[in-house]
């Protein structure tokens, strides 16, 4: 379960990369573009239907960017026609009840992972509050008693490790996602290759992933799928 990064029409597709993965496995993508947690909770029910042995949900960037700039706050808050805008304290209660009403309601392994960073300036706003939002998951997935997967960790650990200055900074309007789409449809340029040009490492236009940031989410997931086989 995610958002954009997780349906994977302009981010690298970390879902299709597991199922390469996995080939016993049926992986189904249950990721919806521009999609706060409020609304993840709404479509609990499709994924209890589907009886999943394990659910992993990747969620919450959304409710980070509309705390940080007031233009795409007003595109969600029009999307999704919210009566109440996303808070640090709402988004940590809608992970609750996604991690609860998963246990209760199936037999799956859960787990919650941590935000992909927003941006690669290391020690900036976005990347600060992706860090925020991702000690709220690991509370919450502590609280729930669910398993925590460190993906904000492991790529501000990468990003630390090379210590480079990216060539393309966090803006949150969205026409670095414009610009890219268009290069990767209209032009068929690599999502890769679009990250490369604009001199970043993780991230295609600061928000959505390359393939290696993709990667890291499949790395950590399928981790946690092969724990929970070996645990049956």
């Amino acid at each position: 379960m995610g958002d954009s990064i997780t349906r994977a029409q302009v981010s690298a597709d970390y879902v299709t990369m597991l199922r390469a993965r996995l080939p016993e496995a049926t992986v189904i993508n249950a990721g919806v573009n521009y999609e706060p947690s409020s609304e993840t909770v709404k479509r609990l029910d499709d994924v209890v239907s589907q009886d999943p042995d394990v659910v992993t949900v990747l969620i919450g960037t959304n409710d980070a960017n509309f705390t940080l700039s007031p233009k795409l706050a007003r595109t969600l808050r029009k999307r999704w026609k919210l009566s109440a805008d996303p808070t640090s304290e709402s988004y940590a209660a809608n992970l609750a009840t996604i991690a609860r009403r998963l246990q209760d309601q199936t037999m799956a392994r859960v787990a919650l992972l941590s935000l992909p960073v927003i941006g690669e300036d290391l020690g900036s706003g976005p990347v600060r509050r992706a860090a925020e939002y991702s000690e709220i998951v690991r509370r919450v997935a502590a609280d729930q008693g669910v398993t925590y997967l460190p993906l904000n960790e492991r790529m501000t650990a990468y990003l630390e490790e090379r210590g480079r200055t990216p060539g393309t900074h966090y803006r949150a309007e969205g026409r670095l996602a414009q610009t890219a789409a268009i290069q990767h449809f209209l032009l068929g340029r690599s999502l890769d290759a679009i990250s490369r040009s604009r001199g970043l490492q993780l991230t295609t236009d600061t928000v959505h992933l390359n393939g290696r940031g993709a990667g890291m989410i499949a790395d950590l997931i399928e981790g946690f799928v092969t724990r929970s086989i070996a645990h049956h």
